[in-house]
């Protein structure tokens, strides 16, 4: 990867020059006059930003500028030419990684309680786990997709009340339980948990386990309150049991256990369930727990943290992800209400109205930290103002172009049958054509940082990214032409980008269309 090489010539100078190590920080800055990558590290260590550019030589850069105090450095149009061979050579397996080395990181999300569908809020998490678990299995993590049923407590209270006909829940799944007399509340459980699952299969979401939460009880939440009372974590006041969380950065201690005549349910917290759920996940090897969290659970974060501590791992082993809300647009005004049941709109009422596609998509845009307004009319459309269609229109473009040419053999470089593959693709010098190469290249950036940060949104802003500069040197550079060599030249370009199009699609779990 371009971007680590260049890191680590900068630490190699830096050790040469000054003797020392230090952390090197490389981006591509926005303005092209600043080159393809920049550092800020000779700012950083206040050294002469010139003596540390003068020190760093490679094949792979053109050259190395000063500007401002950063050093920028412009990647050379040999470099260059020679990723589409690499492309070519490495199909589905470009921007594979492996700096996650095999380790096992559990993703848990879409958990929603066991009362009735999938709705639009419960979409977010689930597309956006689904994503990440993607990023981290291609930057060489191995992810365990998790789904976490609440079967007990307050909600499974209302259900058997619903069931019972003091209506609670009311829903197409409780409306079915109630027509068919269904009054056993672990029945009534499975059968909604079966027809979520059929939601998320739809959806394109395959987890690895369903986890419920009365397989914690008795025996791995009595362990955990066992653990907690050893190491003197709990106390007793007002019959209730209380953890110690503020020992761990928590704004106030929390109820664990309930005093038993304050509630008509479990006495037991949904945070008791948390801290045992939690010491079984790092029981079963997992390195980080990646939770995805509505916006209702901000409060979580510091209790989750808390716990984990409590129980004797890092607190920054627990990754919460908290979404804010989704609202569904259409004619510029909110929908909230559900044309079947009267009560929210579906997940799979929303994939009925706009594709999986463009509901994975749309889902994916947005930071989890910002509120999405889901545009149905936009998702909707087929025109390039719809950034999915528009994607999924750049690889449709791609496969007819090849599709014409079908004949023509590039994916084995050693076929060309007029020079070196080599040879050939030294004619890619039109600045497009640069263009395209260096977003190509990025794929495998966007990965390592994705499976660092879990900002998914990152994916379809750089499917879009490179469907523009991929149009654009459609634009500007004719691929077939009179020139043979050029026309072979620029189809193995062609043939690049479709590959890294289709695997940035793929991540995503977003079709790549050959025909439209």
């Amino acid at each position: 990867m371009l971007r680590q090489e260049i890191k680590n010539l900068i630490g190699k100078a830096i050790k040469e020059l000054y003797k020392t190590e230090a952390e090197v920080l490389v981006e591509r800055p926005e303005n092209k006059e600043y080159g393809d990558y920049s550092t800020n590290i000779a700012l950083l260590l206040k050294k002469n930003p010139q003596e540390i550019a003068n020190t760093i030589k490679s094949p792979v850069l053109e050259k190395v500028e000063v500007k401002n105090g950063f050093i920028n450095f412009f990647v050379s149009e040999e470099y260059l030419q020679k990723q589409v061979s690499e492309i070519l050579k490495q199909k589905e397996s470009f921007g594979q990684l492996k700096i996650g080395r095999g380790r096992k990181i559990n993703v848990e999300f879409c958990s929603a309680n066991p009362n009735g569908p999938l709705h639009v809020g419960n979409a977010r998490g689930g597309f956006c786990g689904d994503v990440l678990s993607n990023v981290l299995a291609k930057a060489g993590y191995k992810p365990y997709r998790e789904y976490y049923v609440n079967d007990r407590g307050r909600q499974i209270k209302f259900l058997k009340d619903t069931l019972e006909g003091n209506i609670v829940y009311k829903n197409e799944y409780t409306e079915e339980l109630i027509r068919k007399g269904e009054k056993n509340v672990k029945k009534a459980v499975n059968y909604i948990v079966g027809r979520i699952k059929k939601t998320t299969e739809r959806m394109g979401i395959k987890f690895d386990k369903w986890f419920f939460e009365s397989d914690l009880y008795p025996k791995e939440v009595n362990q955990v309150l066992d653990f907690l009372k050893k190491n003197n974590l709990i106390y007793e006041k007002e019959d209730a049991v209380w953890f110690k969380s503020t020992q761990f950065g928590d704004d106030k201690d929390r109820v664990l256990v309930r005093a038993q005549e304050k509630t008509t349910y479990e006495e037991e917290t949904y945070l008791l369930s948390d801290v045992a759920y939690l010491k079984n996940k790092f029981k079963r090897g997992f390195e980080n727990l990646v939770i995805f969290l509505g916006a209702e659970h901000h409060g979580y974060i510091n209790r989750l943290k808390a716990a984990a501590e409590a129980l004797g791992f890092s607190r920054d082993r627990v990754k919460p992800i908290v979404f804010q809300l989704v609202r569904l647009i259409e004619d510029g005004h909110e929908v909230k209400m559900s044309k079947r049941t009267g009560n929210f709109v579906t997940i799979d009422e929303l994939i009925d109205e706009v594709g999986l596609d463009a509901a994975r998509f749309f889902f994916l845009s947005r930071a989890a930290d910002t509120h999405l307004n889901f545009d149905l009319a936009l998702a909707k459309e087929q025109s390039e103002k719809n950034p999915v269609y528009y994607v999924q229109y750049a690889h449709t473009r791609i496969c007819g172009i090849l599709r014409k040419f079908g004949k023509f053999e590039i994916r084995n470089p050693k076929s060309l049958p007029i020079r070196q593959a080599g040879e050939i693709l030294k004619l890619l010098t039109h600045p497009s054509e640069s263009s395209l190469i260096k977003e190509l290249i990025r794929l495998p950036e966007i990965i390592e940082d994705t499976a660092k940060d879990y900002q998914v949104q990152r994916l379809p802003k750089y499917a879009t990214d490179l469907a523009v500069v991929f149009h654009q040197f459609y634009r500007d550079c004719r691929v077939i032409s009179e020139n043979k060599e050029l026309t072979q030249a620029r189809l193995a370009l062609t043939l690049a980008t479709q590959i890294v199009l289709k695997n940035a699609l793929g991540l995503m779990g977003i079709s790549a269309p050959e025909k439209m």
